[in-house]
């Protein structure tokens, strides 16, 4: 997979600016984390074992969060 982040300059802006605005486009765009997601060979199971973590924590972060709105409704 190919990742392209364009940046145009003006004229009137400096290193810095364009810069960030590379970063910005490239985190808009997620090449970092496609990147190093992609990094290293993962086998099908052990994907499967880490979405189901990252499932079982979302769902205890929601669970926590609606506990927190309940106590503070008391």
């Amino acid at each position: 997979m190919i990742f392209l982040a364009r940046v145009y300059a003006n004229s009137d802006d400096s290193i810095e600016q364009i810069l960030k605005k590379f970063k910005r486009e490239c985190e808009r765009e997620s090449i970092l984390r496609e990147w190093k997601r992609k990094e290293f060979y993962i086998k099908p199971a052990e994907e499967r074992k880490v979405q189901k973590k990252a499932l079982e924590r979302k769902r205890l972060k929601k669970l926590r969060k609606m506990e927190m709105a309940l106590k503070r409704k008391k």
